[in-house]
Protein backbone atom coordinates (compact mmCIF):
# COMPACT_ATOMS: atom_id res chain seq x y z
CA UNK A 1 0.00 0.00 0.00
CA UNK A 2 2.60 1.92 0.73
CA UNK A 3 4.71 1.46 -2.42
CA UNK A 4 1.91 2.19 -4.50
CA UNK A 5 1.20 5.64 -2.51
CA UNK A 6 5.33 6.40 -3.38
CA UNK A 7 4.48 5.58 -6.81
CA UNK A 8 1.53 7.65 -7.28
CA UNK A 9 3.01 10.78 -5.57
CA UNK A 10 6.37 10.41 -7.67
CA UNK A 11 4.38 9.93 -10.56
CA UNK A 12 2.12 13.07 -10.11
CA UNK A 13 6.02 14.96 -9.10
CA UNK A 14 7.15 13.68 -12.47
CA UNK A 15 4.21 15.16 -14.38
CA UNK A 16 4.65 18.69 -12.41
CA UNK A 17 8.38 18.78 -13.41
CA UNK A 18 7.64 18.26 -17.10
CA UNK A 19 5.02 21.05 -16.81
CA UNK A 20 7.14 23.27 -15.57
CA UNK A 21 10.11 22.44 -17.87
CA UNK A 22 7.58 22.51 -21.05
CA UNK A 23 6.59 26.43 -19.70
CA UNK A 24 9.84 26.72 -19.26
CA UNK A 25 10.97 25.59 -23.12
CA UNK A 26 7.71 26.96 -24.73
CA UNK A 27 5.86 29.12 -22.86
CA UNK A 28 7.50 32.65 -23.83
CA UNK A 29 6.65 31.67 -27.11
CA UNK A 30 3.16 30.30 -26.57
CA UNK A 31 2.71 33.84 -24.43
CA UNK A 32 3.56 35.40 -27.45
CA UNK A 33 1.54 33.88 -29.65
CA UNK A 34 -1.31 34.19 -27.50
CA UNK A 35 -1.13 38.00 -26.73
CA UNK A 36 -0.96 38.28 -30.66
CA UNK A 37 -4.07 36.47 -31.39
CA UNK A 38 -5.80 38.26 -28.65
CA UNK A 39 -5.13 41.87 -29.62
CA UNK A 40 -6.05 40.61 -33.35
CA UNK A 41 -9.17 40.30 -32.00
CA UNK A 42 -9.75 43.12 -29.60
CA UNK A 43 -8.30 45.45 -32.22
CA UNK A 44 -8.26 44.95 -36.12
CA UNK A 45 -5.71 47.58 -36.74
CA UNK A 46 -3.01 45.10 -34.73
CA UNK A 47 -2.46 42.76 -37.67
CA UNK A 48 -1.96 44.56 -40.61
CA UNK A 49 1.56 44.86 -42.13
CA UNK A 50 1.84 48.58 -41.73
CA UNK A 51 1.54 48.23 -38.15
CA UNK A 52 3.61 45.15 -37.62
CA UNK A 53 6.36 47.35 -39.49
CA UNK A 54 5.60 49.62 -37.27
CA UNK A 55 6.35 47.24 -34.26
CA UNK A 56 9.44 45.50 -35.74
CA UNK A 57 10.83 48.93 -36.19
CA UNK A 58 10.16 50.55 -32.87
CA UNK A 59 11.67 47.36 -31.01
CA UNK A 60 14.79 47.61 -32.94
CA UNK A 61 16.88 49.77 -30.96
CA UNK A 62 15.66 48.18 -27.90
CA UNK A 63 16.95 44.72 -29.43
CA UNK A 64 20.19 45.19 -30.26
CA UNK A 65 20.71 46.71 -26.43
CA UNK A 66 19.14 43.53 -25.16
CA UNK A 67 20.96 42.03 -27.39
CA UNK A 68 24.52 43.43 -25.62
CA UNK A 69 23.14 43.10 -22.23
CA UNK A 70 22.31 39.26 -22.62
CA UNK A 71 26.13 39.07 -23.13
CA UNK A 72 26.53 40.35 -19.77
CA UNK A 73 24.06 38.35 -18.16
CA UNK A 74 24.94 35.14 -19.12
CA UNK A 75 28.50 36.13 -17.32
CA UNK A 76 26.14 36.61 -14.50
CA UNK A 77 27.04 40.67 -14.85
CA UNK A 78 24.52 43.46 -15.56
CA UNK A 79 25.31 46.17 -17.35
CA UNK A 80 22.89 49.31 -16.18
CA UNK A 81 25.22 52.21 -18.23
CA UNK A 82 24.01 51.32 -21.71
CA UNK A 83 20.82 53.91 -22.13
CA UNK A 84 23.75 56.67 -21.30
CA UNK A 85 25.81 54.69 -23.67
CA UNK A 86 22.96 55.37 -25.95
CA UNK A 87 23.07 59.11 -25.11
CA UNK A 88 27.05 59.47 -25.20
CA UNK A 89 27.15 57.64 -28.70
CA UNK A 90 24.48 60.07 -30.12
CA UNK A 91 25.71 62.98 -29.67
CA UNK A 92 29.85 62.11 -30.69
CA UNK A 93 28.46 60.92 -34.02
CA UNK A 94 26.02 63.37 -34.53
CA UNK A 95 28.80 65.80 -33.62
CA UNK A 96 30.81 64.44 -37.27
CA UNK A 97 27.70 63.98 -39.13
CA UNK A 98 26.61 68.01 -40.33
CA UNK A 99 26.44 68.05 -44.32
CA UNK A 100 29.72 68.67 -46.33
CA UNK A 101 31.87 68.19 -43.26
CA UNK A 102 32.98 64.64 -43.00
CA UNK A 103 32.13 61.30 -45.03
CA UNK A 104 29.04 59.30 -43.38
CA UNK A 105 31.79 56.72 -42.40
CA UNK A 106 34.02 59.25 -39.52
CA UNK A 107 30.84 60.12 -37.73
CA UNK A 108 29.86 56.36 -37.62
CA UNK A 109 33.41 55.30 -36.80
CA UNK A 110 33.79 58.27 -33.78
CA UNK A 111 30.21 57.11 -32.33
CA UNK A 112 31.49 53.29 -32.57
CA UNK A 113 34.47 54.02 -30.69
CA UNK A 114 33.17 55.79 -28.15
CA UNK A 115 31.12 53.04 -27.16
CA UNK A 116 33.65 50.20 -27.51
CA UNK A 117 35.72 52.77 -25.08
CA UNK A 118 32.94 53.43 -22.61
CA UNK A 119 32.36 49.56 -22.34
CA UNK A 120 35.71 48.06 -22.20
CA UNK A 121 36.09 50.95 -19.38
CA UNK A 122 33.20 49.34 -17.36
CA UNK A 123 35.00 45.60 -17.86
CA UNK A 124 38.59 47.08 -17.10
CA UNK A 125 36.97 48.42 -13.77
CA UNK A 126 34.91 45.28 -13.11
CA UNK A 127 38.03 43.10 -13.91
CA UNK A 128 40.21 44.96 -11.78
CA UNK A 129 37.98 45.42 -8.87
CA UNK A 130 36.02 43.84 -6.03
CA UNK A 131 32.85 46.19 -6.76
CA UNK A 132 30.07 44.04 -8.35
CA UNK A 133 28.90 45.24 -11.32
CA UNK A 134 25.72 46.35 -10.68
CA UNK A 135 27.59 49.65 -8.61
CA UNK A 136 30.37 50.05 -11.34
CA UNK A 137 27.61 50.41 -14.36
CA UNK A 138 25.50 52.25 -11.98
CA UNK A 139 28.23 54.97 -11.45
CA UNK A 140 28.99 55.12 -15.09
CA UNK A 141 25.78 55.79 -15.97
CA UNK A 142 25.99 58.86 -14.11
CA UNK A 143 29.04 59.43 -15.47
CA UNK A 144 27.60 58.91 -19.32
CA UNK A 145 24.67 61.43 -18.71
CA UNK A 146 27.40 64.01 -17.62
CA UNK A 147 29.36 63.32 -20.49
CA UNK A 148 26.76 63.37 -23.18
CA UNK A 149 25.90 67.40 -21.67
CA UNK A 150 29.58 68.13 -21.44
CA UNK A 151 30.01 67.00 -25.32
CA UNK A 152 26.76 68.94 -26.57
CA UNK A 153 26.36 71.80 -24.18
CA UNK A 154 23.07 70.73 -23.00
CA UNK A 155 21.64 71.23 -26.71
CA UNK A 156 20.81 68.89 -29.15
CA UNK A 157 22.62 68.46 -32.14
CA UNK A 158 21.11 69.26 -35.13
CA UNK A 159 21.35 69.78 -38.66
CA UNK A 160 22.83 66.17 -39.83
CA UNK A 161 23.72 65.04 -43.09
CA UNK A 162 21.00 62.80 -45.47
CA UNK A 163 23.75 60.19 -45.61
CA UNK A 164 23.72 60.16 -42.34
CA UNK A 165 20.58 60.36 -41.67
CA UNK A 166 19.04 57.37 -44.14
CA UNK A 167 21.05 54.75 -41.93
CA UNK A 168 17.71 55.05 -39.24
CA UNK A 169 15.27 56.28 -41.14
CA UNK A 170 15.39 55.22 -44.55
CA UNK A 171 14.28 51.79 -46.69
CA UNK A 172 15.63 49.65 -48.69
CA UNK A 173 13.06 48.11 -51.26
CA UNK A 174 10.48 49.30 -48.91
CA UNK A 175 11.90 47.67 -45.72
CA UNK A 176 12.95 50.00 -42.99
CA UNK A 177 16.84 49.77 -42.30
CA UNK A 178 16.64 49.27 -38.39
CA UNK A 179 14.98 46.04 -39.41
CA UNK A 180 17.66 45.21 -41.43
CA UNK A 181 20.40 45.79 -39.54
CA UNK A 182 18.29 44.25 -36.48
CA UNK A 183 18.06 40.93 -38.70
CA UNK A 184 21.99 41.23 -39.31
CA UNK A 185 22.81 41.73 -35.74
CA UNK A 186 20.76 39.26 -34.84
CA UNK A 187 22.98 36.61 -36.80
CA UNK A 188 26.03 37.66 -35.95
CA UNK A 189 25.43 37.87 -32.14
CA UNK A 190 23.28 33.98 -32.11
CA UNK A 191 26.52 32.92 -34.75
CA UNK A 192 28.82 34.34 -31.99
CA UNK A 193 27.07 32.90 -28.86
CA UNK A 194 26.55 29.60 -30.03
CA UNK A 195 29.29 28.70 -32.62
CA UNK A 196 32.18 30.58 -31.32
CA UNK A 197 35.01 29.67 -28.22
CA UNK A 198 33.96 32.51 -26.65
CA UNK A 199 29.99 32.30 -26.73
CA UNK A 200 31.02 28.74 -24.85
CA UNK A 201 33.27 30.36 -22.77
CA UNK A 202 30.49 33.02 -21.79
CA UNK A 203 28.27 30.42 -20.56
CA UNK A 204 30.86 28.77 -18.99
CA UNK A 205 31.76 31.62 -16.79
CA UNK A 206 28.01 32.16 -15.90
CA UNK A 207 27.37 28.91 -15.44
CA UNK A 208 30.07 28.74 -12.67
CA UNK A 209 32.90 31.06 -12.30
CA UNK A 210 35.03 28.95 -10.55
CA UNK A 211 35.07 25.46 -12.61
CA UNK A 212 35.74 27.99 -15.28
CA UNK A 213 38.94 29.16 -13.85
CA UNK A 214 40.27 25.95 -12.82
CA UNK A 215 39.21 24.55 -16.44
CA UNK A 216 41.79 27.49 -17.27
CA UNK A 217 39.66 29.94 -19.00
CA UNK A 218 40.64 33.83 -18.28
CA UNK A 219 37.59 35.36 -16.73
CA UNK A 220 38.72 38.77 -16.89
CA UNK A 221 39.58 38.66 -20.66
CA UNK A 222 35.96 37.37 -21.38
CA UNK A 223 34.09 39.74 -18.69
CA UNK A 224 36.15 42.47 -21.01
CA UNK A 225 34.69 40.93 -23.97
CA UNK A 226 31.29 41.09 -23.43
CA UNK A 227 31.51 44.45 -21.58
CA UNK A 228 32.92 45.82 -24.88
CA UNK A 229 30.52 43.74 -27.13
CA UNK A 230 27.65 45.80 -25.41
CA UNK A 231 29.43 49.20 -25.70
CA UNK A 232 29.59 48.67 -29.00
CA UNK A 233 26.04 47.24 -29.69
CA UNK A 234 25.17 50.51 -27.55
CA UNK A 235 27.06 52.20 -29.83
CA UNK A 236 25.00 51.31 -32.51
CA UNK A 237 21.41 51.60 -31.46
CA UNK A 238 22.53 55.59 -30.11
CA UNK A 239 23.62 55.97 -33.77
CA UNK A 240 20.64 54.73 -35.36
CA UNK A 241 18.32 56.18 -32.75
CA UNK A 242 20.38 59.78 -33.22
CA UNK A 243 19.75 58.85 -37.63
CA UNK A 244 16.07 58.50 -37.27
CA UNK A 245 15.22 61.21 -34.79
CA UNK A 246 17.71 63.01 -37.06
CA UNK A 247 19.42 64.72 -34.04
CA UNK A 248 22.13 63.82 -31.24
CA UNK A 249 20.09 64.54 -27.86
CA UNK A 250 21.82 64.56 -24.80
CA UNK A 251 18.99 63.18 -22.97
CA UNK A 252 18.45 60.00 -25.10
CA UNK A 253 18.02 56.76 -23.95
CA UNK A 254 16.71 57.11 -20.41
CA UNK A 255 15.16 54.46 -18.81
CA UNK A 256 16.49 52.18 -21.78
CA UNK A 257 18.61 49.77 -19.80
CA UNK A 258 15.78 48.66 -18.18
CA UNK A 259 13.96 47.87 -21.04
CA UNK A 260 16.54 46.34 -22.49
CA UNK A 261 17.56 44.41 -19.36
CA UNK A 262 13.35 43.24 -19.15
CA UNK A 263 13.57 41.96 -22.62
CA UNK A 264 16.66 39.66 -21.83
CA UNK A 265 14.55 38.37 -18.62
CA UNK A 266 11.45 37.89 -20.38
CA UNK A 267 13.40 35.78 -23.12
CA UNK A 268 14.27 33.32 -20.86
CA UNK A 269 18.25 34.92 -19.77
CA UNK A 270 18.69 33.57 -15.82
CA UNK A 271 19.66 36.36 -13.68
CA UNK A 272 22.39 34.43 -12.23
CA UNK A 273 23.98 33.87 -15.69
CA UNK A 274 24.79 30.32 -17.47
CA UNK A 275 21.21 30.36 -19.24
CA UNK A 276 19.95 32.63 -22.33
CA UNK A 277 19.80 32.56 -26.12
CA UNK A 278 19.21 35.51 -28.22
CA UNK A 279 16.26 34.31 -30.14
CA UNK A 280 15.01 34.59 -26.41
CA UNK A 281 15.78 37.76 -26.18
CA UNK A 282 14.50 39.02 -29.47
CA UNK A 283 11.04 37.43 -28.53
CA UNK A 284 11.56 39.07 -25.30
CA UNK A 285 12.06 42.09 -27.07
CA UNK A 286 9.23 41.70 -29.38
CA UNK A 287 6.49 40.60 -26.54
CA UNK A 288 7.07 44.06 -24.81
CA UNK A 289 6.91 46.01 -28.10
CA UNK A 290 3.68 44.41 -29.07
CA UNK A 291 2.36 44.29 -25.19
CA UNK A 292 2.90 48.38 -25.75
CA UNK A 293 1.59 48.65 -29.49
CA UNK A 294 -1.29 46.76 -28.40
CA UNK A 295 -1.94 48.62 -25.31
CA UNK A 296 -1.50 51.73 -27.30
CA UNK A 297 -4.26 51.08 -30.04
CA UNK A 298 -7.08 49.89 -26.71
CA UNK A 299 -6.02 53.23 -26.18
CA UNK A 300 -4.58 52.12 -22.23
CA UNK A 301 -2.36 55.26 -20.92
CA UNK A 302 1.13 54.76 -20.41
CA UNK A 303 0.33 54.03 -16.34
CA UNK A 304 -1.43 51.17 -16.70
CA UNK A 305 1.78 49.99 -19.28
CA UNK A 306 4.08 50.34 -16.99
CA UNK A 307 2.35 47.86 -14.63
CA UNK A 308 1.57 45.55 -16.94
CA UNK A 309 5.16 45.40 -17.82
CA UNK A 310 6.14 45.06 -14.24
CA UNK A 311 4.10 42.40 -13.77
CA UNK A 312 5.30 40.23 -16.76
CA UNK A 313 8.85 40.89 -15.51
CA UNK A 314 7.62 39.85 -12.25
CA UNK A 315 6.59 36.51 -13.79
CA UNK A 316 9.33 36.08 -16.05
CA UNK A 317 11.42 35.21 -12.88
CA UNK A 318 9.38 33.84 -11.21
CA UNK A 319 9.18 30.96 -14.11
CA UNK A 320 13.26 31.12 -14.05
CA UNK A 321 12.98 30.17 -10.42
CA UNK A 322 10.65 27.17 -11.17
CA UNK A 323 12.39 26.24 -13.63
CA UNK A 324 16.10 26.10 -12.08
CA UNK A 325 14.28 24.70 -8.69
CA UNK A 326 12.70 22.13 -10.87
CA UNK A 327 16.44 21.67 -12.57
CA UNK A 328 18.23 21.24 -9.02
Amino acid sequence: MKDGFTTSFNQVGNSYKTRIQGIGKYGLLAAFIIICLALSLLTPRFLTVQNLMIIVTQVSINALLAFGVTFVIITGGIDLSIGSMVAVTGVVAASFAHPDTFPVAVPLLAGLLAGVAFGAFNGFVITRSNVPPFIVTLGTMTIGRGLALILSKGRPISNLSDAFNFIGGGKVLGVPTLILILVVVFIGCTVLLRKTVLGRYMYAVGGNEQAARASGIRIGVVKMAVYTLCGGLAALAGMLLTSRITTGQPNAGAGFELDAIAAAIIGGTSTSGGTGTMTGTLIGALLIGVISNGLDLLNVTSYYQQVVMGIIIIGAVVLDGLHKKNNS
